[in-house]
């Protein structure tokens, strides 16, 4: 495995790889990043992961400093798991001087996420296709835990003809059904022993889609009385939204994306699931 920090070595070695899978990350593995780097690794044979944390997608008052990093296990991880290549560059080489560039998503970047983090789907739109460019990669790799994330991509792909194609997996989870993600390191123990409850209120909103609810609000509703249930749980918003553009939706016809933000102590925590989910998610 190599592990490269500037892009034209990066490059020089990319050239020698004839068909090359994407895993893009902030480091801090875990299995859901694994099953990720595994897939891509199956159905590609070569395998990159980039790590960095990207500064541009991080608004004042957010845990840029703080975000977790453990480069020495990460790269462990990633050897053990077979990865060709490793792209872990500094801000100042992703951002050299003079830097001014930002793609703007429109709508779908200031809704959800976007409304509680402006700027921040900029940031990730921005650097994505920065990296995108470097790694020349032939697929990407992404999971559905991110759920806005991935349809910001999905747009960002068809809008600039990107030849990259975006492969999306399930969220990975513990036994206890909470989404795996590097911020869960921050939660108490008991915070950790509540976090479950938004993949709780999430399944509360699906088996009554099963049971034939169409109606978001009252799935809406549903997901609000179980965070409500959760004395440690402070809600920041609850959707059931198109699965494409985000809109929020009146009555479920389509694929429609349930969504959950909320505070755990200092720690903010996203999940989402996919209803009327045929053929979303590849």
């Amino acid at each position: 495995m190599q592990c490269i920090e500037t892009i034209a070595e990066f490059r020089a070695a990319r050239r020698k790889i004839p068909y090359l899978g994407l895993v893009p990350t902030m480091g801090f593995l875990h299995d859901g990043h694994l099953s990720l780097v595994k897939r891509a690794k199956a159905e590609c044979g070569a395998v990159a992961v980039t790590i960095f944390v990207n500064p541009m997608q991080f608004g004042a008052q957010e845990d840029l400093e703080r975000y977790p990093r453990d480069m020495p296990r990460d790269l462990a991880l990633l050897d053990d798991a077979g990865v060709d290549l490793v792209f872990a560059p500094t801000p100042a080489i992703i951002y050299q001087a003079g830097f001014a560039t930002r793609i703007d998503v429109g709508a779908i970047g200031t809704v959800l996420e976007g409304a509680s983090r402006p700027g921040h789907f900029a940031g990730v739109a921005t650097v994505l296709m920065k990296l995108l460019n470097i790694v020349q990669p032939d697929r990407a790799y992404y999971g559905q835990k991110d759920g806005q994330q991935c349809a910001v991509i999905r747009q960002l792909m068809r809008d600039l003809d990107s030849p990259v194609d975006m492969i999306v997996a399930e969220t990975v989870r513990a036994a206890d059904g909470l989404a795996l993600s590097s911020r869960n390191v921050y939660l108490s123990d008991a915070e950790r022993e509540a976090a479950p409850v938004l993949y709780r209120a999430l399944q509360a909103a699906q088996t009554m889609f099963d049971q034939g609810e169409r109606s978001a609000e009252s799935l809406r509703a549903v997901m609000r009385a179980v965070i409500a249930g959760e004395p440690l749980a402070m809600l920041d918003y609850v959707s059931v939204a198109d699965f494409d553009d985000l809109s929020e939706c009146d009555r479920i016809e389509e694929p429609a994306m349930a969504s959950i933000a909320l505070y755990l102590g200092q720690t903010r925590l996203i999940d989402n699931l996919v209803l009327n989910a045929e053929a979303t998610i590849a």
